[in-house]
């Protein structure tokens, strides 16, 4: 054992994983680095950047650059997050090597009865429920929650259960109330009784092992109320949205999961887990909530219980088939995320039994999606208005092949030379860069791969940031969530019929926001016209990395009518993180008078 190492383990692990009680005293180190490189980074930077409110002279102005100087800020502080979650997930996996063996299970002792959950709603897959009937526990039963409304899906779930006899049983509900946790606590409260339960989705891989190791973990500790296993992204029978970002998926669930068996809190992720009957019975079933995995993770810690993270148990989920089906998902995360903040955040900042650093470790990521909506805003705010209040026309002049070029451009006053320095362009850089970092580390070694990746997944999530916005807004307004099924292409059919269905205004209206559904065609209107808008200010005021986003803006409704794989998406996907590489390296050169400011791109992420 290096010195090195003996250190690391003296410091981070005089409690190892298999002790899930560990969680009662979780390391606070990655939150107490995080803080205080934050805190390093305002005492060096704050003084400067707040002195640029000297130039408002007005209050709007004063107010529009006070936005602009908090949000910088903050976006700091995040990006310090993610760079700590990649330096203690280093230091995580360097520890694990020493690490205490987990529980193992004796094929020699009477295995605990299982129940395996299976969730669907018109999305069944075949090959996911068949991973569930040949897991080689001997004793468990499959129970099939089916929430279907299409006719196909009941009959080709029915045919399945039908092969199977008395290993499988359908379970179907009048109604859909509560959503997924709904589903679960019908079926828990009335038809299962087994002491142990895993929750599967609907197009879930699971090992055939996954029982056997699962139960083994989770027995091994009465204080453990469930066990999470690791997944990677389904490549089989993929199309090429999968193809391009399996590898994403892959990747973040290595970085960001593992490190909170050490230094956070272990969150239950809704699906390939195993959980103990009597936690669900001790909370009074999951809180039907559209986010019920997080706060059924909470609920049962606040009654003694701790999650754990099984890295070595790993199951395949499948990545949403369409860019249509990728937003669906996102705006099921985002209302949800708002609601689950909305519904718990109060009583778990009360909490006594939780400890900060678990309350930090939830928030933090939680907050993301949230957070878009403000990173839109700061957009607007140092892209369009911040140039119209306080902009002085300038004429650049382009010199090409000895031709000259005069376009005439907004510039913003001398005052904010102040901030085109090399040290605060190095920290704009880096925390731009701090929630891809994990993906540099691992792809660095194949420059072509991690720039094709990058420019996909920037196409894809940071153009999300309209819609992330209007569904915050919606949610704000109307305080409902709705548990979109991702793989459901059925849920179109509403917005037509609602469409077709004509009605008052206000009532099409609250319609709208009370979903926000990707489909609707004022969603795609709005996100469009967003675009045309953000081209047209940057263009104005040569903000480079923030046409890219434009352009991401506009297509990003393109893409879900006609496809990744159409010609024109294939094309344009190259063009956000390119113009977004070209724009920093303007900054950098402080030519144009407009420093390009991309904090909250990572915030996609």
């Amino acid at each position: 054992m290096t010195v090195l190492h003996r250190v690391l383990q003296g410091l981070y692990s005089s409690q190892g994983r298999a002790s899930h009680a560990a969680a009662a005293n979780r390391k606070p180190h990655l939150f107490v680095t995080m803080f205080l490189i934050w805190g390093l980074l305002l005492v060096w930077f704050h003084p400067r950047l707040v002195s640029i409110l000297e130039g408002a002279s007005t209050v709007g102005e004063w107010l529009s650059l006070g936005y602009f100087v908090v949000f910088v800020e903050i976006a700091w502080l995040y990006g310090a997050y993610n760079i700590c979650i990649v330096l203690f997930a280093r230091i995580d996996r360097y520890l694990s090597r020493n690490d205490e063996p987990v529980a193992v299970a004796d094929a020699s002792m009477p295995q605990q009865a299982v129940a395996v959950l299976y969730t669907t709603c018109n999305d069944f897959v075949e090959e996911s429920a068949l991973s569930c009937v040949n897991l080689e526990y001997r004793n468990f039963k499959l129970y099939i929650l089916d929430d279907s409304s299409d006719n196909d899906f009941k009959a080709r779930i029915d045919r399945f259960a039908a092969r199977y006899g008395d290993l499988v049983q359908v379970i179907r509900r009048a109604d859909r109330r509560g959503f997924k946790a709904g589903n679960l606590n019908h079926a828990l409260s009335r038809y299962v009784s087994e002491p142990l339960f895993a929750i599967v989705d609907a197009d879930e891989i699971l090992p055939r092992d996954f029982l056997t190791r699962m139960t083994a973990r989770l027995l091994a500790d009465p204080n453990c109320g469930f066990v999470q296993a690791n997944h990677i992204c389904n490549k089989r029978g993929g199309n090429k949205l999968k193809e391009d970002m399996s590898i994403g998926v892959d990747i973040h669930w290595k970085w960001y999961q593992p490190l909170r068996n050490r230094f956070g809190f272990v969150m239950f992720l809704g699906h390939g887990a195993l959980l103990r009957t009597s936690c669900w019975k001790q909370v009074n079933g999951f809180p039907e909530l559209v986010s019920e995995d997080l706060a059924f993770a909470i609920a049962i810690r606040e009654h003694g219980y701790y999650g754990t993270f099984a890295e070595d148990v790993v199951c395949m989920e499948d990545f949403p088939q369409s860019v249509r089906a990728f937003r669906v998902r996102h705006i099921k995360w985002t209302r949800g995320t708002c609601e689950f903040l909305g519904s718990c955040m109060s009583w778990l900042v009360r909490s006594k039994n939780i400890s900060l650093v678990e309350k930090l470790d939830i928030l933090f990521p939680t907050l993301n999606l949230p957070m878009t909506f403000f990173f839109f805003l700061f957009m607007i705010n140092s892209s369009v208005i911040i140039p119209l209040m306080m902009g002085e026309q300038q004429d650049i002049t382009f010199v090409l092949a000895g031709q000259e070029l005069v376009v005439p451009m907004l510039t913003l006053p001398d005052i904010y030379t102040r901030l085109y320095s090399a040290d605060f362009f190095a920290v704009t850089v880096l925390t731009i860069m701090a929630p891809i970092l994990c993906f540099i580390l691992e792809l660095y070694k194949h420059p072509v791969r991690l720039f094709r990746f990058l420019c996909h997944s920037t196409s894809l999530y940071a153009a999300l940031s309209p819609m992330t916005t209007i569904a915050v807004f919606g949610y704000a307004v109307t305080r409902k969530a709705r548990f979109l099924v991702t793989g459901d292409e059925s849920g179109g059919n509403d917005i037509k019929a609602a469409r077709r269905g004509g009605g008052a205004i206000r009532a099409r209206l609250n319609q709208f926001f009370s979903e926000t559904h990707p489909d609707h065609r004022a969603m795609q209107y709005l996100e469009f016209a967003t675009g045309m808008a953000f081209l047209v200010t940057a263009l104005a005021t040569f903000q480079v990395a923030f046409i890219g986003l434009a352009i991401g803006f506009m297509m990003m409704p393109v893409m879900h009518n006609f496809g990744w794989n159409n010609a024109l998406s294939r094309l344009v996907v190259w063009l956000p993180f390119s113009f977004i590489l070209l724009g920093i390296s303007f900054g950098g050169l402080s030519i144009f008078g407009m420093y390009p400011v991309l904090f909250g791109y990572g915030f996609h992420f």
